[in-house]
């Protein structure tokens, strides 16, 4: 059962607990395919809007971890990192939009939201005790490598279903990802 905060302490929340789990059961719309004259057959746009939609998960969920790693690093190298972050952030965001993007043009439904994205994401949860330069440098490169990971099986995926377009969305989105793991991890280099 879902716990609700309320201004009197936690109470339970019976719509949540009666609530199917799975964000296919609560939204049996997000399966719909919208016409659209693109050639790719249906098939293969169902399968690449599913994986592409599992990538916005992991990159909406990076997203939120560079932002949350900017808001809170503290430490000798703070206005470096906090800017750095801050970069990947509005990068990743970017990234974002263009797996959705893609989504839609092969007519399917970007499914990005916050209940989503929770519970599809692949990567870490982000450790909200960090403060200090050093581990928010360590955590936000290790969800950067994952997520580097995971696009490049995106895109052999993609290249497998015939899909040159979305492989080159998320090739863009790999190059992308790798220059931000050089920047971050240059900050644990040469100590």
């Amino acid at each position: 059962m879902a716990v609700r905060r309320t201004n009197k302490g936690p109470s339970v929340s019976r719509a949540k607990a009666s609530a199917p789990s799975t964000s296919d059961e609560r939204r049996p719309e997000a399966s719909k395919l919208y016409s659209t004259k693109n050639d790719l057959p249906e098939s293969t746009r169902r399968e690449v809007i599913e994986l592409l939609n599992a990538r916005l998960a992991d990159c909406i969920d990076l997203e939120s971890q560079a932002k949350q790693a900017h808001w809170n690093v503290k430490g000798p190298s703070f206005i470096a990192l906090h800017e750095l972050f801050d970069q990947i952030h509005e990068a990743v965001d970017e990234y974002a939009d263009l797996i959705a993007e893609r989504v839609v043009q092969l007519g399917g439904i970007a499914e990005g939201t916050v209940g989503v994205v929770a519970q599809r994401t692949t990567l870490v949860d982000y450790p909200l005790v960090l403060t200090k330069g050093s581990e928010h440098v360590a955590a936000l490169s290790d969800a950067l490598a994952e997520f580097g990971r995971v696009v490049r099986v995106g895109i052999e995926e993609m290249t497998d279903l015939k899909d040159a377009d979305s492989a080159d969305v998320l090739t863009e989105i790999s190059r992308g990802i790798d220059k931000w793991l050089w920047f971050v991890e240059a900050h644990q280099q040469g100590e």
